[in-house]
C-alpha cells in the first residue's frame, strides 16, 4: 500500500457563526501532485493552513490531520512536537513571504534554520554546506544570478521562485502552494507551475497547491480536489472533469473561477505521473 503523505479526518473549522471547513476529509499518496480548486470562500487557504499546523481545527469534534504518518493534530489540539512536523512541509505563498531588504540567498538559507544553531542565523554565520546547498537551489529555478540582491529588486516571477529555493534547502517532503501563481503574468505562472512539477516528477515531493486557474490544473496536476463553501465536492482524476461538471459543481462561482478557461478544458496535455554571510 502506497505511503499516505497527508490524511486528512472529519476535519471542520469554525470562525464565529462562520463554518469554513465541514467535515473534510481526503488524503494524498506520497509523490502525488494535486490541485485543490475552488472560488474565493471555499476553503482552500484554510485547509492548508490545518495541514501545516498554523490554525487548530474546532475543539470538541472529532477530527485528525496527519503529515508523512505523524499527528499534526487530533481533536483541535496541536501535536506536542508539531514544530519538528513543520520542517518537513514547506508553504508557498500568494504573497512570497520573502523579507525585501535582505539578499536573496539569505532568504533561501531561511529553509535550513530548522538545521542549524539560532546564533548562526543571527549573524549570519551559514556553515559552506549550507551556502552551496542554497546556491544549487537557486540554480534549479534558474535565478543563481539574483543571489545577492535584495529580494525586492526581483520581478514577482523570480522571488516565487526564491520561495521555491527556500522549501528545496529547507528539504520538505510536503509542498503546500497556496494560490502561487495569482498575482503573476501568464509566463511567470507557467514557469513556476513547471518547476513545482519537476520538484514533485524528479525529487518525489508531494505538492498540494490551490489554484483559480483551471487551466494550470489540466497542464499539471493529474488529481484535482474541489472545495465549495467548506466541502469536498469533486476527488478525482483531473481529465474528468468536463466544463458540464463543472458548472454542475460550482454554479453561479463558475465564472470566476473558470472565465476564459472552457476552451482550454479538453486539451491541455497532463504531465506524466508521478556578501552579508560569513562562511563558517
Amino acid at each position: 500500500m502506497d505511503e499516505l503523505a497527508i490524511e486528512v479526518h472529519t476535519l471542520r473549522k469554525s470562525f464565529g457563526p462562520h463554518v469554513a471547513l465541514r467535515d473534510v476529509s481526503l488524503s494524498l499518496r506520497r509523490g502525488e501532485m494535486v490541485a485543490l480548486l475552488g472560488a474565493s470562500g471555499s476553503g482552500k487557504s484554510t485547509l492548508l493552513r490545518h495541514v501545516s499546523g498554523l490554525h487548530r481545527a474546532d475543539a470538541g469534534h472529532a477530527s485528525q490531520v496527519s503529515v508523512m504518518g505523524r499527528v499534526v493534530q487530533r481533536d483541535g489540539e496541536l501535536a506536542g512536537d508539531v514544530r519538528a512536523i513543520r520542517s518537513g512541509v514547506a508553504t508557498i505563498f500568494q504573497q512570497f513571504n520573502l523579507v525585501g531588504r535582505l539578499p536573496v540567498m539569505v532568504n533561501v538559507l531561511a529553509g535550513a534554520l530548522h538545521r542549524l544553531p539560532m546564533w548562526r542565523a543571527l549573524l549570519r554565520r551559514f556553515p559552506r554546506v549550507e551556502l552551496q546547498r542554497a546556491f544549487e537551489a537557486l540554480s534549479r529555478v534558474g535565478i543563481e544570478r539574483c543571489a545577492w540582491q535584495r529580494a525586492s529588486t526581483l520581478s514577482g516571477g523570480q522571488q516565487q521562485r526564491a520561495a521555491i529555493s527556500r522549501a528545496l534547502v529547507q528539504g520538505a517532503q510536503v509542498i503546500l502552494a497556496d494560490e502561487p501563481i495569482a498575482s503573476l503574468d501568464p509566463a511567470s505562472s507557467r514557469r513556476v507551475m513547471e518547476l513545482l512539477a519537476e520538484v514533485n516528477r524528479e525529487l518525489g515531493v508531494t505538492v498540494l497547491v490551490s489554484l483559480h486557474q483551471v487551466e494550470f490544473a489540466f497542464a499539471f496536476c493529474p488529481r484535482t480536489i474541489a472545495l465549495r463553501a467548506g466541502e469536498v465536492v469533486y476527488d478525482g482524476p483531473t481529465r474528468a472533469l468536463s466544463g458540464a461538471r463543472l458548472h454542475e459543481l460550482y454554479g453561479s462561482q463558475a465564472e470566476e473561477l473558470f472565465a476564459d478557461a472552457e476552451d482550454k478544458l479538453d486539451s491541455q496535455p497532463l504531465p506524466p505521473s508521478s556578501h552579508a554571510l560569513q562562511v563558517a
